[in-house]
This record gives C-alpha cells, structure tokens and sequence, in this order.
C-alpha cells in the first residue's frame, strides 16, 4: 500500500470569492469528508499538493493529512483543474475508517514481452489499464502486476486471470480484456505481397496451350 503526507488549515470563508483569494496567496481549497464526520472545509498549500499529485496515483493511495496538528488517513476522492492551466482549483478527500471497505481503482502493470510480439510480428495493446476494486483501507495495493510475455498472436488476458492479492474483490467482468497481442498492419500487407508473388501467371500457360492446339492441327 502506498502511502504519502501532505499538511492542510482548517477554514471558515467559502464562496467563489474566498476560494479566488486562497489562489492568489499560493493555497488551494480543499474539504475532507466521510462516514463518521460532516464535511470540513480546508486549505493546502498549492505547491505542496502539486509536487504530491505528481509522484502518486492519487485515486489509490491513502494521504496522512494533518489538519492543524491532528492527522488523518484519507483518499483523493476529486481534483478539480483549470481546463486550460491545469492547475488545481479544488480538491476533495474521503476520511478513511479503518475496517470499513471502499471502492477504489487499482493500476495494472504489463509485465514481460509477449512470445508473440518477439517470434509472430504481433503488437501488444493494453484495453484496461486499471480495474476497480473494494478493499480494506489498510489493504489497497500499489497496482497489480500482469505477466503477458506467454500471449501468442490472438490471445488475451482477461480480469478473471489476474493476480488479485488477498482482502481484494474486483468489482469490474471479469470478462473483461486487459491485453491483447494482434497481428501488425506490417504483417497483414505483407500476406497479399507474398501471395502475389508466388503466383503463377497465368499467360505463358495459355500460349503453350495454344501451340499445343496448333501442333495437333498439324498433326492432321
């Protein structure tokens, strides 16, 4: 399970207006909330949030916030960005309690080349790149690894074959493709190629034909 720290204030203003000024002097607004607490309304430093969102998989990994001294474990549960800055405008977190299941979304990790990307000129395309899941707060793992490197051209794996660790119920079907090794658009242009010229021509046979008809008539 991945963890990380980040430190927030408590705050009394609201509106557009106050959020507006806690930008401008550098912070973000943000709230935490959960089952056993109303929903507070808290600021972060700007900088510090930016430099966590960018070395976390922030829908998986439990933040030790501690809002005036007091800490929590909780989840980033919504980031709102400017749409053409990017920067973040707002952010929510889920205060986790622990024994109490959440639903979450857990990265997956090919791992291996597949045999039929290195002996059958197949490309590999990965179809879901996370699944979700409901697990123990304690017990969210970092990601789940997925081996492709035995997929010949034509195979897949699907959710029902992965790996899942203990304490984890993936709520996604398990029918679902993860991985899929496909023949190359290379590989498919170059089968009329080939055919093409293994081809007999079919002229020269008729010529002989020709002749051969010739040669009876003579024959006569």
């Amino acid at each position: 399970m991945a963890n990380a720290s980040l430190t927030a204030t408590a705050r009394a203003t609201s509106g557009k207006g106050a959020a507006r000024s806690l930008r401008r002097e550098g912070s973000v607004p943000a709230v935490i909330y959960g089952h056993s607490r109303e929903a507070q309304s808290l600021t972060v430093p700007s900088r510090d949030l930016e430099k966590l969102l960018g070395t976390i998989a922030a829908g998986s990994t439990v933040v030790e916030l501690t809002i005036d001294g007091k800490p929590s474990r909780t989840l980033i549960r919504e980031i709102q960005r400017h749409p053409f800055k990017r920067n973040v405008l707002h952010v929510d977190f889920l205060e986790l309690v622990a024994g109490e299941k959440i639903t979450v979304s857990i990265p997956l990790v090919l791992h291996g080349v597949p045999e039929g990307v290195r002996l059958g000129g197949g490309i590999l395309e990965q179809m879901l790149r996370e699944v979700e899941v409901e697990v123990d707060p304690a017990s969210i793992p970092n990601h789940i690894d997925v081996d492709v490197s035995h997929l010949i051209v034509g195979h897949s794996v699907h959710v029902r074959d992965l790996n899942i660790p203990a304490g984890v119920t993936v709520l996604a079907d398990e029918d679902a493709p993860v991985a899929l090794v496909q023949i190359s658009r290379a590989a498919i242009e170059a089968e009329p190629a080939a055919a093409e010229e293994g081809a007999t021509p079919a002229e020269p046979e008729l010529i002989r034909q020709k002749k051969d008809e010739e040669g009876d008539e003579d024959a006569k």
